[in-house]
């Protein structure tokens, strides 16, 4: 793991200072090491943290002589034994390869193909001194940044963005697209256009792109296109269960590959319990514990939310570490800790306005923690919800009920509501809107949103954001009902549903010295649920029924096969936040009173969210509309004000 940097200047000798200003600008985060490699018209440059056992020592940039390829790289790779094989690398050497190395040796059979080769998480640039060529690539879902600078005269890299803005002549002017996008995407992506910043000046390389800069230019090729094979045709449910069983586990196993401790998230439910159970397994083998992190309310908050929610997960967290074995768990009450004020240091983190802010303080939390503990690795589950534990019930019985295949229907109809313990006539009306939803659309009466849209219209209509937002699939106006399947679809298909993840845990990793791994985004995780029939996801009652299933004897049935009661986390936020509630509602007062604000958000939304929650604070109001609206404008506030 590494901040890596690059310099590529045209027809001049690189300008050596430049190169180790970032660098000097890189000492900030953990390092083990920091060195650069500089020659006529290149200078590369990494700021590392051995994370590996392969990486220990590593002396990065690295120069083959004989190759006349020298490279920066912040990877580490998944595939590695694969990778040594194909690429018939010496038995000697293969244990004291570094993976940046590997990435050479990869180079020099594939050249501009070598990411299609390559599973991990990774950024990279080589200099090919042969070819004058510079060349590097992100990994397929943007699992670590990397951004860059062009002008006429040169191209500058780096894995973070203010070391570049500090550069001469780089200016810090806002990129009104981007913040237009941010402002008008009501969920947590930050922007469409994957290649785009915060700063008109700054740009990234999209996920799942690799790029060479040749005569000046700069160009960008996408490697990666996750598409939608065939189902994958077995003979019993057991055989689908056993072969996703290999499958994730050599996906826990490559991702727990460190000379440090090994840490987890760990929720009460199946994504993160999955990657736990596996985890503790795999190093039970290797005599080192697991370390787990759990979200977990103050001790004075009164869970508010429905019978069906779970804000304190502990009884289920605790059932998984008893049933697991060899986990050391740590329960973070994160006390004195709220978003309200985290604010600051998190844009500092993520140089950039950001819209997590509900999970930010046992976030940072669970990183410090962690760090404590001396972990290098450490795993979530995140990706989950679209891969191991996709669930398309009601779709599967609308399916049915469209096949009219009744006897089949009338089974899973009366197991899944004996299993929610609820009425089937309440399931098959949900089961019908599934399967005919023109039907209610024709003639149900349909909701009307009331509420003012939370970007400026002016602003809206200068940017054109909302044409461009339906342009990439996104339905801002809710005109359309998208099944499930079809947002699974868009998830893998529309590079900017990595790139939030992606900078999350890059700037996460850098800021605290270890690295966040998700064994459920493993590409060939991804490729094999995507592969599974629909049928296999939904059967015998069961949700999300392959990883119910493939979880037996590894998580405890009190968590495997739990259907009524999900966990949600922050659901003390706003009570977290009541010592500070003063000081909350006085500075987004003092918000409301600068006008320049308001050139981007809409000012009558931001009035109403301030008169609904300034003189009421109440602890339901946690996922309300409104607070959101003004966390999010005291974010952005906050941002322009310190770094524009």
């Amino acid at each position: 793991m590494s901040a890596i940097t690059g310099i590529y200047t045209f027809n001049r000798t690189v300008p050596i200072e430049q190169g180790k200003s970032i660098l000097k600008n890189l000492q900030r985060y953990y390092a083990d090491s920091s060195s650069f490699w500089c020659k006529d018209s290149v200078f590369l440059g990494s700021h590392t943290r051995w994370i590996t056992p392969e990486s220990v020592g590593e002396a990065l940039p690295y120069y083959d002589e004989e190759k006349q390829l020298v490279i920066a790289a912040d990877c580490i790779l998944d595939n590695r034994e694969e990778l040594v094989h194909i690429l018939q690398l010496r038995k000697s050497d293969r244990s004291r390869l570094s993976d940046s190395q590997i990435i050479l040796e990869a180079y020099q059979k594939w050249g501009k193909e070598t990411p299609m080769h390559l599973l991990g998480d990774f950024a990279f640039i080589i200099w090919d001194e042969k070819k004058k060529q510079l060349f590097g690539a992100r990994d397929f879902s943007g699992s670590r940044t990397l951004y860059f600078h062009k002008t006429h005269e040169q191209i500058a890299f780096c894995t973070t963005i203010n070391p570049l803005l500090d550069l001469p002549m780089v200016k810090k002017s806002l990129n009104e697209e981007w913040l237009a996008e941010f402002l008008a995407i009501p969920g947590m992506n930050d922007a469409v256009d994957s290649e785009s910043t915060v700063y008109k000046s700054v740009k990234q390389i999209p996920p799942s792109h690799s790029f060479s800069v040749v005569n000046g230019e700069i160009k960008l090729a996408q490697y990666s296109h996750i598409t939608f094979p065939s189902p994958l045709i077995l003979k019993s449910s057991e055989e689908y269960v056993e072969a996703f069983q290999d499958v994730f586990e050599r996906a826990v196993h490559d991702r727990i590959r460190t000379h440090h401790q090994v840490g987890s998230f760990l929720s009460g439910g199946l994504d993160s319990g999955s990657v736990v159970s596996f985890a503790a397994r795999e190093l039970k083998r290797k005599e080192k514990p697991l370390y787990t992190f759990s979200s977990i309310p103050l001790h004075d908050f009164e869970d508010w939310t429905p019978r069906h929610r779970m804000a304190d997960e502990r009884p289920f967290i605790q059932s998984t570490i008893d049933y697991v074995g060899n986990i050391k768990g740590h329960y973070l009450d994160c006390q004195g800790q709220n978003s309200f004020t985290e604010i600051d240091e998190w844009l500092d983190i993520m140089e950039m306005p950001y819209k997590f802010f509900e999970n930010s303080f046992w976030l940072k939390g669970a990183y410090e923690r962690a760090r404590q503990a001396k972990v290098g690795v450490l795993l979530n589950g995140a990706r989950g919800n679209f891969t191991v534990s996709w669930g398309i019930t009601f779709e599967y019985y609308a399916q049915l009920l469209k096949k009219m295949k009744w006897v089949q229907l009338y089974k899973e109809l009366f197991q899944y509501s004996r299993n929610m313990q609820v009425p089937r006539s309440r399931v098959m009306k949900v089961v019908g809107k599934k399967a005919f939803p023109m039907v209610r659309h024709i003639f149900g009466k349909e909701q009307e949103d009331s509420s003012f849209p939370f970007i400026n219209p002016d602003f809206a209509k200068k940017t054109d954001v909302f044409n461009k937002l339906r342009a990439y699939g996104m339905d801002i106006d809710e005109n359309n009902v998208l099944n499930r399947d079809s947002i699974r679809i868009q998830h893998f298909q529309q590079l900017f549903s990595w790139n939030t993840t992606g900078t999350v845990d890059t700037k996460l990793s850098l800021n605290y010295g270890l690295q966040g791994r998700d064994p459920t985004n493993d590409l060939r995780v991804i490729q094999y649920c995507l592969s599974v029939p629909s049928k296999q996801y939904a059967q015998n009652g069961l949700d999300r029924a392959l990883i119910r299933n493939a979880m037996e004897n590894y998580l405890p049935d009190k968590v495997r096969l739990n259907q009524r009661v999900r966990g949600i986390q922050a659901a003390d936020i706003i009570h977290r936040m009541l010592p500070d509630w003063k000081q909350f509602v006085s500075q987004v007062e003092e918000m409301n009173k600068d006008q320049y604000i308001f050139y981007f958000i809409n000012k009558a939304t931001f009035e109403n969210a301030l008169a609904t929650l300034s003189q009421n604070p109440s602890v339901t109001y946690a996922f309300s509309e409104e607070f959101k609206i003004l966390m999010r404008s005291l974010i952005v506030y906050r941002f322009i004000k310190r770094f524009l």
